[in-house]
């Protein structure tokens, strides 16, 4: 199955989920891949993985590295490091965003409603404000077309209240653990998504009693990274993520010179350098080791 930035190949009981190096903004896939992407996001994901406690049980079995699964020996050296063989789950259909910071689509709805996806804030804040506490904001999770921000009450009537406030309570958890370990080392998690799902027997059953992680975690593709040393509230931060790319894009559609639909526009070479630049810094500065050189 090809997602939009990930490759997914059944491999019976279990899956293999290669990152490429195609990357989105506004639902949209560039057609210029941005080198190291996928190496970036799955290193980072096994990172974060490898440390998360007991309590938060994920997806990820193994990152693959000097030998390739049963089939997959002719593209070993074009999927080492950036596949990861991953227990099978039942996706639950809702994206879990944290927020701890007035940033992106939270600080547009703030600036016309006074709100961050229905819920109220104070009077005031500025851009790039941090919030009086994190935020937990839903969404819908499209196959196609664009998420769609909705209310806890309105995620609870899709997946049951009891599943929301599990995923309620862990996002928060990941959020505050994970942003606790990034102050100590200069960064600021201004925000990030998590997917969750129920694992798959070998009968090939849910079990609906256990929700584990999935997807990719805490990378810049789903996360807001900020240098802590650069931050100013009152304006767009420096970051170690995607956003620089999104800014040349939402330029383009403020000339009017794109209306995020597909297709989107290439990506001029210096935009592709200067992204790819930060996905390195991000796993520089994570992780304490610059990426492995590619094999």
């Amino acid at each position: 199955m090809r997602g939009k930035v990930r490759d997914i190949f059944d491999l019976g009981d279990r899956l293999l989920i290669v990152a490429t190096d195609r990357i989105s903004a506004f639902d949209c896939v560039l057609p210029d891949p941005i080198p190291e992407k996928g190496r970036v996001l799955a290193g980072l994901s096994k990172f974060w993985f490898d440390r998360l406690p007991a309590r938060f049980p994920h997806h990820l079995l193994e990152l693959v590295d000097n030998q390739a699964p049963a089939g997959f020996e002719a593209v070993a050296g074009d999927i080492r490091g950036r596949a990861m063989i991953c227990r099978k789950a039942r996706v639950i259909p809702i994206e879990c965003v944290a927020r701890g910071y007035l940033a992106g689509s939270g600080w547009r709805e703030y600036q016309t409603r006074g709100t961050v996806c229905g819920l109220r804030l104070p009077a005031g804040l500025r851009q790039s404000a941090r919030l009086p506490e994190p935020l937990f904001t839903p969404a819908t999770k499209a196959d196609a077309g664009h998420d769609e921000n909705i209310s806890f009450e309105q995620a609870c009537d899709l997946v049951g209240h009891g599943v929301m406030a599990h995923l309620r309570d862990t996002t928060l958890a990941l959020y505050n653990q994970a942003a606790g370990f990034l102050a100590e080392h200069g960064i600021i998690l201004a925000d990030t998504k998590f997917e969750f799902g129920f694992p798959i027997d070998e009968a090939g059953k849910a079990r609906d009693e256990e929700i584990m992680l999935i997807d990719e975690v805490l990378t810049p593709d789903s996360s807001r990274f900020w240098p802590a040393d650069k931050y100013e509230q009152g304006r767009d931060q420096e970051s170690f993520d995607k956003q620089f790319m999104r800014n040349y894009l939402q330029r383009l559609c403020d000339e009017n010179k794109w209306d995020k639909q597909n297709p989107a526009p290439p990506l001029p070479t210096e935009v592709i350098e200067a992204t790819t630049a930060r996905y390195l810094k991000a796993y520089r500065r994570i992780t304490g080791s610059p990426l492995p050189c590619a094999p």
